[in-house]
């Protein structure tokens, strides 16, 4: 039974020695995945290193663009302010000129008989004096007419 003993500590021996190389093997396959894996990070920090610089300069350029458009949009509310105070000047412009119209229409309406009474003396007060002007001019001829002819004789 001695021999079996020897031969248990062979079969053992052998296994052993058969996981120490399939461990080695691994850790040789782990060692290189490791080495790639080291690699890929190295060229992924390289580039997340690029990627944080165009960040940071495009976080610069949005905030002077940020700043710029803010500087502009207080520029750009003074001038609706401006034309919002020109806007109401000409709707108070517009109330004034519809009350007037409003105020000069009624009173037309209430004075109506007082106005053609008024364009009939004017029509009435032209025609006088049209008529006052040519009997003037009448007179005048005839008074000149006289002295014209005493000049040609």
């Amino acid at each position: 039974m001695e021999w079996l003993l020897y031969v248990s500590i062979a079969v053992i021996a052998v296994a052993f020695f058969i996981l120490v190389v399939n461990i080695s093997r691994t850790l040789r396959s782990l060692n290189g995945t490791l080495d790639s894996v080291a690699k890929t990070l190295n060229g992924l920090e390289g580039q997340l290193q690029g990627v944080t610089n165009e960040t940071t300069e495009l976080l610069n350029k949005t905030n002077a663009l940020a700043e710029d458009i803010q500087g502009k949009a207080e520029k750009l509310n003074s001038v609706v302010h401006a034309v919002q105070g020109v806007g109401t000047s000409i709707q108070d412009l517009n109330t004034s000129v519809r009350r007037i119209t409003g105020s000069v229409t009624s009173q037309l309406e209430k004075n109506t008989e007082t106005v053609t009474q008024v364009v009939q003396w004017g029509n009435v007060f032209m025609d006088l004096r049209d008529r006052f002007k040519s009997k003037k001019v009448k007179d005048t001829e005839e008074k000149e007419t006289p002295q014209r002819v005493r000049q040609y004789e």
